[in-house]
């Protein structure tokens, strides 16, 4: 017996989830789409039946640990251009259809090599090369400590929380802290809730 693979889409907006649903009908016809409005909705559900999550980029930001856990699973859905997620597939919805379907497909094929291969957290902190001094000095960053706050709390002197700074803007080649916090959200130092 075949299995028959099961995909969930959690968007609010119910044309783009439509919109969504009839493109992947199309594209993965044996397939079972279905749609939640929300993120309890899915949680409601059986949420780890699921071999595919598409969710919107607000649904992500707010529910991160649960879809970190799910990483080769997830693709985010976005309005436009999107930062890079650090190996999570972003879909942007608002191109035409054609290029739509072209990158739902090209997620698919790559997506067969990835999902078969968990990250590790050393692979994750590889992949954005943040030593682990420098996650901390992050997520005090997000916190809203400012520099002589990040020493004193460290031990460290000021001078070396400037240089970590100015590494970790370099490296992730983000600089308003802002931004930063989002990053470490989408990354899982940090809950959306604890900035």
């Amino acid at each position: 017996m075949q299995h028959i693979p099961e995909i969930a889409i959690v968007e609010q907006n119910t044309l783009t989830a439509l919109g969504l649903q009839t493109i992947l009908e199309e594209l993965i016809p044996v397939a079972t789409i279905r749609t939640f409005p929300s993120f309890a909705r899915l949680i409601d559900d059986t949420p780890d039946m699921y071999s595919h999550y598409f969710v919107s980029a607000q649904t992500y930001f707010e529910h991160t640990s649960f879809f970190l856990a799910r990483r080769p699973k997830t693709i985010v859905l976005a309005a436009g251009e999107q930062p890079s997620l650090s190996g999570i597939p972003t879909l942007n919805v608002c191109l035409p259809q054609d290029k739509l379907v072209k990158a739902i497909m090209q997620m698919r094929k790559q997506g067969h090599e990835a999902t078969h291969h968990p990250v590790s957290p050393q692979e994750m902190q590889q992949e954005h090369d943040l030593s682990p001094r420098e996650i901390e000095v992050l997520i005090l960053i997000t916190k809203g400590l400012i520099n002589k706050e990040i020493a004193d709390k460290l031990n460290i002197s000021l001078t070396t929380v400037i240089s970590h700074r100015k590494n970790i803007t370099e490296k992730l080649g983000i600089k308003s802290v802002s931004g930063l916090a989002i990053y470490a959200v989408m990354h899982g130092y940090v809950e959306a809730d604890r900035i």
